[in-house]
């Protein structure tokens, strides 16, 4: 394996704990990501224990480039952070697991063995995120013709009012209005403007 975290004393701790267990082989540590990448693709680790933050090049960075050179090392995260900007582009960039560094040895242990299976590891609180993530996926944006048809029919335009002071034909405003309608996951005009003023998408004091 090897370890990969921007503070000595951490690398020197971990090398130092999995050094103790005849299943483990540490094969290197590195400071940044690009050090990392250069290892691991000499060395070809089954796992790398990869930080998140830290400068110079960072863990998501690494993972990108790691997958971009194909090196079949297997990524699991080790980070102290564990919000949707830290989680989510290392899952996306190719991480097999994901850890927080509070997690007792004996877990970390079988998190390395089990990333070096392929298997995913997600720490409790990371999984109840990306579950969050997959029940609730983030709303798609409203495109600025859709938000200028919704003010309209705020406003209490009809299809056809609205086509005439946008310059567009009344069915072009019947499909914006439908797009508009699957984007906010609802069915109706009145539960679409009250949807998007909820959302901050139509400001009431206009």
């Amino acid at each position: 394996m090897l370890i990969v975290d921007d503070h000595p004393v951490v690398r020197d701790g971990l090398q130092g704990m999995f050094s103790t267990d005849e299943r483990f082989e540490v094969l290197g540590v590195a400071g940044d990501g690009a050090e990392a990448v250069t290892i691991a693709n000499s060395l070809h680790p089954d796992v790398i224990l990869m930080d998140l933050r830290m400068p110079g090049t960072d863990g998501v960075a690494a993972i990108r480039e790691l997958a971009k050179q194909s090196v079949p090392s297997r990524v699991l995260v080790l980070t102290t952070y564990d919000t949707d900007s830290d989680v989510l582009p290392a899952i996306e960039a190719g991480a097999t697991g994901y850890l927080l560094k509070d997690a007792p040895k004996e877990d970390l242990f079988r998190a390395v063995l089990a990333t070096a299976e392929g298997k995913a590891v997600l720490a409790p609180t990371v999984a109840t995120r990306l579950m969050g993530q997959i029940r609730e996926p983030a709303a798609e944006p409203l495109s600025q013709r859709e938000l200028e048809v919704l003010a309209l029919i705020a406003r209490g335009c009809t299809n056809r009012e609205a086509a005439k002071q946008l310059f567009i034909s009344e069915a072009t405003v019947k499909t914006h209005l439908l797009h508009t309608y699957a984007k906010l996951g609802v069915n109706d005009r009145a539960a679409a403007v009250a949807t998007a003023y909820s959302r901050g998408y139509l400001n009431p004091d206009r």
